[in-house]
């Protein structure tokens, strides 16, 4: 792990960048649902680039990961900034190190898209998106700074999910298995690269998958501690990565109403 966890975040923070078809939008109803499972579970998924760093949580040395659902409200491409689409997403990720670089960062199960620009996104970069169709039920209370409900259902081939959020509206504090609050922010909301297996072509079906890879941008996230009232992920289910009672017992639940990323394109190729 990188030592000086803050003068890595700021870095990150800094480093922003704008390309003519870089993607910014900002992300409504944001949620970062963490899972703590032992590592073994998540290895014959993760390419052996990658470490799966455990850490210290219930007098274990475990992994994480973790499902993030959000509204893209106004996504646009910068040179396109009148063109704007509004749609539910899901991303599903693990906590990895780059061996090659020594940097936190993440690994794609995939992602779920309510639009059909999802199509579009397969088509030319070969990224791991798959349509779903969603029904968000989310109501804030700016007064309080918390949500009175926050719920979601979503039906989808790929990955199926219900999600019912309690809101405390108390600021994100220190989660088991982090040293500091700095070490948190940047391992769990800030991991700023990905990567994924690019979707194969129907002509290359019986060569190994590629590893894909983009970055994104966002400053910090205010973050409040949600509770769990009901979860299910069906993808993880299927996986054999959580069983449904596992899933009622996340390691953390944090809820932002409102924060902007930058998504840097094109994805590219991983040699």
């Amino acid at each position: 792990m990188i030592p000086d966890f803050r003068s890595t975040l700021q870095n990150r923070i800094s480093a922003r960048r704008t390309g003519l078809i870089d993607i910014c939008s900002d992300l409504l109803h944001f949620a970062l649902i963490t899972y703590a499972l032992p590592a073994d579970r998540l290895r014959p998924y993760i390419p052996d680039r990658f470490d799966i760093p455990t850490f210290p949580i219930d007098r274990k040395q475990l992994a994480l990961m973790s499902a993030v659902p959000f509204l893209d409200d106004g996504f646009h491409f910068k040179f396109l900034p009148f063109l704007r689409w509004t749609f539910a997403q899901t991303n599903y990720r693990v906590y990895v190190v780059d061996r090659e670089t020594g940097e936190p960062c993440v690994w794609f199960f995939g992602t779920t898209l309510g639009g059909r620009l999802v199509y579009l996104a397969r088509w030319l970069w070969r990224i791991p998106w798959h349509y779903a169709r969603y029904e968000l039920d989310c109501q804030y209370d700016p007064a309080r700074r918390a949500y009175d409900h926050f719920r979601l259902t979503k039906t989808s081939d790929w990955a199926a999910a219900e999600i019912d959020l309690e809101d405390t509206g108390e600021p994100m504090g220190l989660t088991p298995g982090f040293s500091s609050l700095d070490e948190q922010i940047l391992i769990l909301t800030h991991p700023i690269t990905g990567y994924f297996h690019r979707l194969r072509r129907w002509l290359s079906l019986s060569k190994p998958a590629q590893v894909g890879t983009y970055s994104v941008w966002h400053k910090e996230i205010p973050l409040t501690v949600g509770r769990a009232k009901r979860l299910y992920f069906d993808l993880y289910e299927r996986l054999g990565l959580l069983s449904r009672e596992e899933m009622q017992h996340p390691h953390s639940v944090l809820i932002c109403p409102q924060t902007t990323f930058d998504v840097r394109l094109p994805p590219r190729r991983v040699v």
